[in-house]
């Protein structure tokens, strides 16, 4: 989340597709490509943003509604509301329990690793990509993914006792 936050203009490329991720919290940059559903949002998001903020205050790609910089509390605020608002977390006093913005970049790693595995992709091989897609130092950093998911632990074991029957 907080490198979609602090995302500059300059380093949305929405004619290719590709973010520039810099200031992780690893210290490394990278380049990441995004799908065209996702960079026809953003180009929606931009030009509503260049319309009411033509003059912009900040160099950062989103803003508020005030045309400041979203910060990391505000994008939690808002998840929780909008998830409130679309049935995702209870209508409880407060935000509510249900989930948050970091169990979407979760959920992403675990579906991407169970579409590997169900689509009879060598999954070692393939999960350094993962890794560097998430802004991960180590592909260790990526492994625990496996466990966290029953459904990835089940295919991983499957995998495993597949390649120990065969010859």
């Amino acid at each position: 989340m907080n490198e979609a936050l602090g995302l500059d203009r300059v380093h949305v490329d929405l004619e290719r597709g590709i973010l520039h991720i810099r200031r992780t919290k690893f210290g490394k940059s990278r380049y990441v490509p995004v799908h065209p559903s996702t960079v026809e949002a953003l180009k929606k998001y931009a030009e509503v943003r260049d319309r009411l903020f033509p003059a912009p205050l900040t160099p950062a790609f989103f803003i508020s509604e005030k045309g400041h910089q979203i910060t990391e509390w505000i994008a939690r605020y808002t998840f929780a509301k909008l998830s409130q608002r679309v049935g995702l977390r209870a209508s409880a006093r407060g935000h509510g329990r249900g989930p948050r913005l970091q169990d979407m970049r979760h959920r992403f790693a675990a579906r991407t690793l169970i579409h590997w595995y169900r689509a009879g992709l060598d999954v070692e091989r393939e999960l350094p990509k993962l890794s560097t897609y998430l802004g991960h130092v180590h592909v260790n950093d990526t492994y625990w993914y496996l466990e966290a998911v029953p459904e990835l632990l089940q295919l991983a074991t499957d995998r495993l006792v597949h390649r120990q029957v065969q010859p």
